[in-house]
C-alpha cells in the first residue's frame, strides 16, 4: 500500500481530507445560495446583524431535522477482514449468504433513525452495484449469480419504509487503472456518480470524503469537485452534499463528541485546508470537558473580520464498533447503549447530526450484537423523553408569546421585541418534580442567535443555577445532577439580535447517576 503524505505528514487510518472551504467557494460559483451573505461594512453591528439573519437552505433544514442517520460500511472489506482494501481483491470473495437490506433499514427506523447512507464504493474501488464502467463490482461476484445490486436493494427498502437514502462514493479508487490521470479519472467518476444518481430513485444525500493518493502513474489525482457538485445539483437537487461538500461539514472528530460551542454560521475563511488536514487523523480533536474556545468557529471574536458568512452545519460521525467495517473479532467490542447515549448527547445534543455507522456482517445482516446496543439506545432515549414536565406547566415570560415552546412544532417560537437580546422564561410545575435533562431548540428558520444562557431553579426564596451553556442552534441537550423543584427559569443572557426558542423540554431520565 502506498503511503500518503499531506502537508509533510504521513497519514494512516481512515482518511478524511476535508477541504471544506475550497468546497464552499467552488459551490458558490455554481449557484446562488440562500444560506450565504456578504457582510455590508466591517462594524461589529453589521457583522452580527448579518450573522443573525443567515438561515439554512431547504435541503439543509431537512437534513438537520433528521437528527440521527445510519452509515452502512459494507463491501469487499467485509469479506477480506480489512478496513482499507488495495483494489486487488477477487470479486469472488463477495458472497453474503443472507443479505437482507430491508432488515438493515427497518432496524434503523425502529432505532429512531430517519436516513441511511450506503458505501456504494470504498477506496478499494469495489462497486456494490453492477457498474458499466468497471469489472470490480458485484456483477463479477457469486452473490445472486452476478445479478445482484446492493444499492438497489437498500434504496428500495428506504423508499418502502419512508427513510432517507444516501450514497457514499469514494473519490479515491485504488482499483481504477487511470486513477492519477486526472481528466480521464474524473470522467470515470462522473459516469459512476451518474449511475447512482439516475438509477435508484430519490437520493437525499451524497457523502464524500477527500481521500486522495497517487495513481499507477505516480501522480496525485486532482478531483474536479465543481463538476461533481454541478452534476448532483442537476440530477438530485434535493440532496445535501456532505462532508467534503458545500452543504454539511465534518465536525472534526470520529469520537462522537462535538463542540460545546457549535455555530452553524461561519466565516468562509474559518478554517484553512492545512488545519483541517492536520487534524483529520486524530481520535478526538475536541476534549469533552474543559476549555473549548480554541475550537469555536463562529463566535463574535472569530467572525469580527468576516467579509462573507455561510450556513454550514456540522455532522458527527462515529462507528458503533472500533472499526468501520464488520470484523467478527469486534463482536464483543460494540459500544454499549450507555456509551451511545453519551454520544447522542454530545452530538445531536450539541447542534449536530449524528451519523452512526452500523456495519452489516458477512451474512449480509446487521449483527445481533449491534442490534442489542442500538435498540438499547432507543429504549434509553424513549425513557428520557416519555414525559416533558414543561408541557403542562405554567409558562410565563417578561415578554412575547410563550405557549409555542411546548407545542411540538419547531417552526413556532418565543422571541423578544425591539431587538432585545436577553429574555427570561419561567416554568412553574403543578407540583414539585425531579428533572435532570434540559432540551432547547432555536427556530433556525430565523437564524442561530443565542450566545449564552443559564438554567435555574427556585430553592426556597433563592434562585440557583443548575447548568449553563453558550450556543443552542437546532437542538441543545444538557444533563445534570437530578434537581427537585417546582419553579425553573431559562435566562437568555446574550444573543445576536432577538433570541428565539422554539421548543423547551424538562425531563427526568430515571437513569439515576448516569455515567456523564
Amino acid at each position: 500500500m502506498k503511503e500518503i503524505y499531506f502537508s509533510g505528514r504521513k497519514l494512516k487510518g481512515r482518511l478524511l481530507f476535508l477541504l471544506m472551504i475550497a468546497s464552499i467557494i467552488r459551490c458558490n460559483a455554481i449557484n446562488e445560495r440562500s444560506d450565504t451573505a456578504v457582510v455590508s461594512g466591517q462594524q461589529e453591528k453589521n457583522i452580527i446583524r448579518t450573522a443573525a439573519n443567515i438561515t439554512p437552505s431547504a435541503r439543509q433544514l431537512r437534513w438537520q431535522e433528521l437528527e440521527f442517520v445510519a452509515f452502512f460500511h459494507f463491501g469487499i472489506n467485509t469479506f477480506t477482514n480489512r478496513e482499507w482494501g488495495d483494489g486487488k481483491e477477487d470479486p469472488a470473495l463477495f458472497n453474503p449468504t443472507s443479505l437482507d437490506a430491508f432488515q438493515w433499514v427497518e432496524s434503523c427506523k425502529k432505532a429512531g433513525m430517519k436516513q441511511v447512507i450506503l458505501t456504494a464504493k470504498h477506496h478499494d474501488g469495489f462497486c456494490l452495484w453492477p457498474s458499466k464502467f468497471t469489472e470490480h463490482s458485484v456483477k463479477n461476484s457469486p452473490w445472486k449469480g452476478g445479478k445482484g445490486d446492493v444499492v438497489k436493494e437498500v434504496s428500495e427498502a428506504c423508499h418502502k419504509l419512508d427513510m432517507g437514502f444516501g450514497v457514499y462514493l469514494s473519490p479515491w479508487d485504488r482499483n481504477c487503472p487511470f486513477y492519477g490521470d486526472s481528466p480521464k479519472y474524473n470522467d470515470y467518476f462522473v459516469n459512476q456518480l451518474t449511475e447512482l444518481l439516475t438509477g435508484y430513485g430519490r437520493v437525499d444525500e451524497v457523502w464524500f470524503d477527500g481521500a486522495c493518493g497517487e495513481g499507477p502513474n505516480g501522480k496525485k489525482q486532482i478531483y474536479d469537485w465543481e463538476r461533481y457538485y454541478k452534476l448532483i445539483r442537476s440530477l438530485q437537487p434535493g440532496a445535501v452534499i456532505a462532508v467534503m461538500g458545500p452543504d454539511v461539514r465534518w465536525v472534526g472528530t470520529e469520537s462522537g463528541c462535538g463542540r460545546e460551542t457549535e455555530w452553524s454560521v461561519l466565516p468562509v475563511n474559518a478554517q484553512s485546508q492545512d488545519q483541517i488536514a492536520a487534524s483529520s487523523q486524530k481520535d478526538a480533536i475536541f476534549v469533552p470537558q474543559g476549555d473549548m474556545t480554541k475550537q469555536d468557529l463562529g463566535s463574535r471574536a472569530v467572525i469580527e473580520n468576516a467579509t462573507r458568512l455561510i450556513w454550514y452545519p456540522s455532522e458527527t460521525d462515529v462507528s458503533i464498533r472500533p472499526g468501520w467495517f464488520y470484523h467478527s473479532s469486534e463482536d464483543g467490542k460494540v459500544k454499549s447503549p450507555e456509551k451511545l447515549l453519551d454520544i447522542y448527547f454530545s452530538s445531536i445534543g450539541r447542534n449536530s447530526v449524528l451519523l452512526l455507522n452500523i456495519p452489516p456482517d458477512t451474512r449480509g445482516l446487521i449483527n445481533e450484537n449491534d442490534l442489542k446496543s442500538l435498540f438499547g439506545l432507543k429504549s434509553l432515549i424513549d425513557k428520557i423523553h416519555s414525559v416533558n414536565y414543561a408541557k403542562n406547566a405554567t409558562l410565563s415570560s417578561d415578554e412575547g408569546k410563550i405557549a409555542q415552546i411546548t407545542d411540538g412544532d419547531n417552526s413556532t417560537y418565543w422571541t423578544t421585541t425591539n431587538e432585545k437580546e436577553t429574555g427570561t422564561i419561567t416554568i412553574k410545575l403543578n407540583k414539585p418534580g425531579v428533572i435532570d435533562v434540559l432540551s432547547l431548540q432555536e427556530n433556525i428558520r430565523i437564524g442561530q442567535r443565542v450566545e449564552k444562557f443559564s438554567f435555574e431553579y427556585l430553592d426556597g426564596s433563592t434562585w440557583k443555577t443548575i447548568t449553563s451553556g453558550t450556543t443552542i442552534g437546532y437542538k441543545r441537550l444538557l444533563r445534570f445532577i437530578p434537581v427537585k423543584a417546582q419553579q425553573f427559569k431559562l435566562k437568555i443572557e446574550a444573543s445576536r439580535l432577538n433570541p428565539t426558542i422554539s421548543e423547551l423540554g424538562l425531563y427526568y431520565s430515571k437513569l439515576s447517576d448516569a455515567s456523564f
